[in-house]
This record gives structure tokens, sequence and C-alpha cells, in this order.
């Protein structure tokens, strides 16, 4: 090709990157002016006019389409610091089309140079290679040298006076073996019925941690089939008890391995009911419960496991063979349907384990499915004699006397606040801890009793062995944002102004964190209640304040003690161009600040429905007094439709038909229906610029954060689900908990990359990670045998978060000498 052939190619390639600069300013501009109408920003129209301006008078031969590009990056610069300062996450979509534009434009300096006569090359070289520069520099110092990790320092750990926040062993008056735990067992789904997920093993240590190595590598065989029509979450945290681990899959195998060598004993399937397992959100067993009756005439089932099946049964298992104890219940099972009225599989679906106490059984109907129907199941809570099955006594919202039988034909309370998640109990005062959740209807509540209002996203204590209530400590009034009490509760010795007092920390979805003395319920540390949002456009009755808790952490957005309130600049993209979609939902939407209710018009919730923190709870490290928490920062949006609407969009209960919008919740029964859904940009990326999680370490003698950062990367995630291959420190949307250990580390899965991480419990820093075959959506565990501390996790992803599926459980341990 000669010269002149080349240069009208070189002038083409100019004239048409011109165009396409301005084809993106026009972009721009619609969508600019289309945010200034409904009350945004109108700084994208005007940048949408520089950015026309600069093309076409580039695409003409003016040298005044640099200066324009450049003045207009520099404006840009300028605006961007304003709104969002030294930011590199939110600074992306307001800077790094400009730099892209920018570094391109500059590729092209000799044919600019040519087509552009009298053009200054100090002013091009300035708006097309410095300005961009900068704007790149500014995105990507805070990035790879974040802010948002915040470490403390090993001199004030070394200060900090130790002070035992738990003894760790109870007392147990009918030697329950899920009382308490030592280094050589994990007896109770939290470590024990304390519920504290900490080891009392100290052999592995933040100077050794690094020579981590897997120990064993146990797959299941438990794969999702390819033609399921139900989802898989494998969230299972296994027991260990003399030397035997015991682990549940998504299917609700119950498989016994043996704990030094991950080799397998026995297995047992209870052959779950399949049409149970596609009805419900994800097919998943958190755990089992472990039972050692007093010595019988017979060593048959006197050790046994105790397991829920998402078909609504409670099934009994000889621990030592993996055989049914056909004298429990009916042939080794209790139906968790009697007396609820259900006959649908699914609708009653035990996912978390039960607790044992007192010689009881205790157990709630489960996961009710969210939003299906108002006349739900009984969200009733029932205790069984743990060897016979027998019913023992059954809490009931509807019935005053929880040892009264049932008339015939007669069914527990419909409707009524479940309990789904993880229970903790008090070996030595006989109280069991209840989370409760909602009545089915979860977004609207002008149908609810007083009693469901009053019991709603409660904390209930029950006597273990009568099921007679103790007390109760309702954490959100009036719940229409689906806050249902998930994490477990933790059971620990808390410092008091009267001393040291016998207490229950619960963390919560709405990211309170609440401390309540665990024989009356009554707040340790203050609550108070605070206004909150009123506007609602159906005739809803809104709650005039809600219960904070100012004196502990807050768990949404960066943990502080302060509540993040979200404004039109926290909307982000990965470009202008769908961040400028998410600024303009965010003013259609409404959002008045935490527990704005739901409207027909939309509202924006966050603390979303996630979370805060959702059901992994928080790890207490009992010999340091610190508390651990992973939590979200990920808003939903939440809209209410009319009962017509709904009907004329096919929406069904799963229960009664194909949905032809299975996302919708029609709660059947209320007057109207909804939607929730996180709150996502059309490239799938969250509408608020990282971190979307985090990890912090809180000091219980002051109840202050001593270090947080970002959780997880986007190593496995990405826009359009593409994976960036980046160990960047973003934080991810994270689902399940972390187990401290008496060598003072922290292990953690829980984020969308595949990665499990051990982080010093005292200072946050990383010291360790390993990649794994798929996502740990579980709580890990720890114990030691023969003088070798392991380090367990399930690790098989959960379907709804995205993370890849599996079946493997997995040890670490340092090397043997």
């Amino acid at each position: 090709m000669n010269d002149s052939r080349r240069h009208r190619a070189s002038t083409r390639a100019l004239r048409l990157y011109a165009l396409l600069i301005a084809v993106f300013g026009l972009a721009l501009l619609v969508l600019g002016i289309r945010l200034a109408l409904v009350g945004g920003s109108w700084y994208y129209a005007a940048m949408g006019l520089a950015t026309i301006a600069s093309g076409g008078l580039i695409w003409r031969g003016h040298r005044a389409g640099i200066a324009v590009f450049g003045l207009a990056t520099l404006a840009t610069i300028a605006w961007s610091l304003w709104e969002v300062g030294l930011d590199g996450w939110a600074l992306i979509p307001r800077l790094a089309w400009l730099a892209v534009l920018g570094f391109v434009l500059l590729a092209f300096w000799p044919v600019t140079l040519r087509q552009l006569p009298g053009l200054d090359r100090r002013l091009y070289g300035a708006a097309a290679g410095v300005l961009p520069l900068v704007a790149a520099l500014l995105i990507a110092m805070p990035i790879f040298f974040p802010r948002a990790v915040e470490l403390a320092s090993p001199q004030l750990a070394a200060a900090r006076a130790p002070e035992a926040f738990s003894k760790g062993t109870v007392a147990s008056p009918d030697g329950n073996v899920a009382a308490s735990h030592d280094a050589s067992s994990w007896t109770s789904y939290g470590g024990s019925n304390l519920s504290n997920k900490f080891s009392p093993s100290s052999q592995i240590t933040p100077q050794n941690v690094k020579t981590l190595e897997e120990a064993w590598h146990f797959r299941t065989g438990d794969l999702k089939p390819d033609d399921a029509d139900y989802a898989y979450a494998f969230q299972s945290t296994p027991l260990m008890i003399d030397r035997t681990l015991y682990v549940c899959t998504p299917s609700q195998i119950v498989i016994a391995l043996d704990a030094a060598t991950g080799t397998e004993k026995w297995r047992f399937d209870p052959q779950a009911d399949r049409k149970a397992m596609a009805n419900i959100a994800a097919s998943t067993c958190r755990g089992v419960a472990y039972h050692e009756a007093p010595a019988a005439g017979t060593e048959a089932c006197r050790a046994r496991i105790l397991v829920p099946v998402v078909d609504g049964r409670l099934g009994a298992i000889d621990a030592k063979t993996g055989a049914l104890c056909i004298q429990f219940g009916q042939g080794g099972f209790v139906d968790l349907n009697e007396g609820t009225g259900n006959t649908l599989p699914g609708f009653v679906a035990p996912t978390s384990p039960p607790l044992v106490m007192r010689g009881v059984v205790i157990i709630g109907t489960g996961q009710i499915a969210d939003g299906e129907e108002r006349a739900a199941p009984s969200g009733v809570v029932r205790g069984y004699d743990a060897v016979t099955g027998a019913q023992r006594w059954a809490w009931d919202l509807g019935r005053h006397d929880a040892n009264a039988a049932l008339a015939p034909g007669e069914v527990y309370t419909r409707g009524t606040p479940n309990v789904w998640s993880l229970l903790a109990g008090d070996d030595e005062l006989g109280l069991v801890y209840l989370p409760t959740g909602n009545p089915a209807s979860d977004f609207y509540g002008a149908d609810r009793s007083e009693l469901e209002d009053e019991y709603t996203a409660s904390l209930v204590a029950l006597d273990a062995a009568t099921g007679r209530k103790r007390w109760h400590f309702r954490t959100v009034n009036h719940d229409l944002w689906d806050f249902d009490l998930s994490p477990q509760p933790n059971l620990v010795d808390f410092p008091s102004a009267q001393g040291t007092r016998p207490a229950v920390v619960q963390a919560t979805k709405n990211g309170q964190v609440y401390v309540l003395d665990r024989a009356t319920g009554e707040p340790i540390r203050p609550v108070v209640e605070v206004p909150v949002p009123q506007h609602v456009d159906t005739e809803e009755r809104i709650a005039p304040t809600q219960p904070l808790s100012p004196g502990m952490p807050n768990t949404v957005g960066r943990p502080d003690k302060k509540m993040e309130v979200l404004r039109e600049s926290h909307a982000w993209g990965i470009t202008p161009l769908d961040q400028l979609l998410c600024r303009t939902e965010f003013r259609q939407l409404r959002y008045e600040g935490a527990y704005t209710p739901p409207t027909l018009q939309g509202s924006l919730a966050f603390a979303g429905n996630h979370g805060g923190i959702n059901w992994g709870g928080i790890s207490i490290d009992v010999q340091r007094g610190i508390m651990i928490m992973n939590s979200n920062r990920l808003p939903y949006t939440e809209q209410l439709f009319t009962r017509e609407e709904i009907d004329e969009m096919g929406v069904r209960s799963v229960f009664r038909g194909v949905s032809e919008r299975p996302a919708y919740m029609p709660q059947v029964g209320s007057k109207y229906g909804a939607l929730k859904k996180p709150w996502m940009s059309v490239l799938n990326t969250p509408c608020i610029a990282p971190p979307w999680g985090y990890i912090s370490g809180t000091d219980l003698r002051t109840q202050e954060i001593i270090w947080r950062r970002p959780l997880g990367t986007g190593y496995d995630s990405g826009p359009l689900g593409v994976p960036s291959r980046l160990k960047l420190e973003m934080g991810t949307p994270n689902n399940s908990g972390s187990v401290t250990t008496a060598g003072g580390l922290t292990f953690i899965g829980a984020s969308l990359d595949r990665f499990l991480r051990a982080f010093d419990t005292e200072t946050g820093e990383l010291l360790w990670d390993v990649r794994l075959p798929a996502g740990a959506q579980a709580n890990p565990m720890s114990y030691e045998i023969d003088g070798r501390q392991y380090v367990v996790a399930a690790v098989g992803g959960h379907e709804r978060m995205e993370t890849r599926l599996g079946d493997s459980v997995i040890a670490w341990a340092l090397p043997r000498r």
C-alpha cells in the first residue's frame, strides 16, 4: 500500500473513531436527560453534549475537538472527586471511559496532527495522554492500595488484657453431649449448644498457618442430577464426636467419616421426596444433631444422629452403624407435617439441624416457603423425646398450653412466624433460644394478628423440657422487609456495669447486633426506638419506630456504629451507561433511608433481604473476646402488586401449578403480591460500588470495631458472569460464616470466589488462602485428633449464589512431623 492510500485509510479510521466518540456522547446525552428529568444529576447530559461536540469537531477536522475533550476530561475528574472522593471502584464508571477514549485518541498521534492543522502538540498530549493517565491512576491507586482494608495494630492486640467470655464447658444436669465441646470434638452445629463457632484447639497459629496442607479430601458423590428441577446448596457444617465426622448432603444423605483420614464408615439415604426438594429455594441440609442416651439394656441407637429431611421428616440413625432407629417415631421418623394441615411436598421443609437438650429434640417446621400463601402451615416449634420420638410439647402462638394435645381435626395456628434457622441452648438454665421468621406474606402485614406482629423477627426463650415461654425480644417492629432472624444466637459471658452476665448475642439481617441477658431477655447493651420512614401507598400500617442497638457495631454497609444511607451518587456500573440506568432507577424508587417500606411504586431496601448478616451468623473467640462478623452490602428492590396485577401476570404459588413469573411472590390470601430482587445493573453487577461484603473484628470489651476489610475478590465473577481472574480485594456478597480458634485464627469461605481464607483474629491480616474446587457456602469447623488439629469445610457451592457446585468435604492440617 502506497503512502497516499495509507493516509486515506488512517484518515478514515480517525473520522470513524470521532464518530464513535460522538455516538457515545449521544447515548450519554439521552440517558443524562432522562436522569435529569427524574430529579437526578445534570452532569451526564452536559458531558454528553461535550462528547458529541468533541467527536463532531474532530470528524470535521477542527483542532478545537481536542481542546473540548481535554476540558471535558478535566471537568469530569474534578466533578468525580467532588462526588465520590478517592474511591477507586466508584470512579470506574466516571473516569475509565475517558481514559480509554483518550489513550486510543493518543494512538492516532501522527494522523491527528496531520488532519487537525494548527493543533498544539502540548495540548494534544495533555488532553489525550496526561489527563487520561491521571484518570486511570485515580482509579488504580485506591484499588491496588485500598483504604477499605483497616487492620488492627499488633501492639494493641498484645496490650489487651485476657478475659474469658465463656467457660466453654457447661455442667449439663443430664450429661448432654451437645452442651459443650473441647478441642477433640464438635458436638453441635456451632461447636456446642452455646453456638460460638469457636475451637479450643491452638496448634495452628498465625506463625505456622502458611504451611497448612490438604490432609484428606472426601467426595460424597451427591452431585445434582442432570434432570433435576431443583437447586442445590451444600451448606453442611459437620459434627465430630468420638473420632467420627457426620455430614449431610443437599439431598439429605447422612455420611459418617473417619475424622482423621476422611474414610467413609457408613451412609444413610432417607430418600427425600424430590417434589419437596423442587418446592423450596434450594435443597440443602445445614447439619445434623447428636444425642447419647443414658446407659440402657442395649447399645443399639444409644448414640444417635438426628437428621432433618426437607420433605417434613425428622429421622434418627444409629451413630455407630448408620442403621435407622426404628423405635423412634414411626419406623425411625417423626412426621413434622402432622398437625400442620400440610399436604404439599416442601411446604414444611426443615433445612437446619434440631437442638438436643433435656432429652428433647427441638425443631421448627423449617423453611416455610416465603411469599407463597398466607395460610401456610403453622410456624409451630415442637419438642420430641430424643429416644422414642414421642411429642413432649408444642409452642404455637395460637395455643397457650404447650403440653395440650390437638383435638381431632385440629391443626396448629396457620401462617404464624416460623423458625427455620439455627437454634442455641443454655444447658445450665435449661433454655433454648429460637430465632423466628415472618408470617408467610413477608412484604405485606396489614392482615397480621397482634400475636404475629409481636413474635415476628423475635428471639424467643423456651424452657427446653416443657416448651413454656420464658421471654421474648422483638428485633423488628411490624417487619415488612423479610428481616427474619436467621443468624444463630451466640451465648457468652458479657461484661457489664453489674459484673459479668450470661448473655445472648443476636446478630440480624437488619444490621443490628443485640446483647440480651439470656435468663431474662433484658438488654445488656442499650436498645432505643428510632423514628423510621412512614410513606406508603397501600393500606399498610407502618411501625412508627424501630429498635436499634447503637452501642454495638452495625453490620450493614461498611461495618460501623452508624447505618449507611444511600444517595444517588452511590449508584454504580462498569460503564457510565449502566451507571446512568442505576442512577435513574434510584430516583424512580422510593427510598428514605433504612426501613423504607415496600410500595406499589417500588422501594429500595438497604439492608436488603439478604442482610446484614444471614444464617452463617457470627463467631466469637471467647478467649480473646473478639466477635467476627461477615456481612453483606447489597441493596434490594421491593415492590408490591395488586391481586389483579399478580393474577394477570400469571403468578401462582409453587404449590398450585407452574407460575409464569417464578421470581414474583404471589402471597396468596393477602391483598398484594410482591417482587424482591438484588438491585442489579443490566450487566448483572450490583448497582452500588464495591465492597459488597465485609469481614470485621469487634472487641467485645469496648464494643469497638478493631479491624475490617472487604471479604472476597472478583476472581470467579464479573460483569455478565465473566470471571475477572483478578484477586483484587473488592468484597463480594457472601453466604455462611466463620470459625475462630484458640490459636488466634479465623477461617472462612462464604464469598463468591472459590477460596478458603485464614485471618489473624486480633489484627485482621490475611495469612493464608487456598483454592477450592467449588464454592464454600458452609461454615467451617475444627477439631483435634491424636495431637493434630484439622480444619474442615464442606465445599459444594450454592446454586442460587451462582458459585460452582461440587461434592467435596476437605480437611487441612499442618504437615506431620
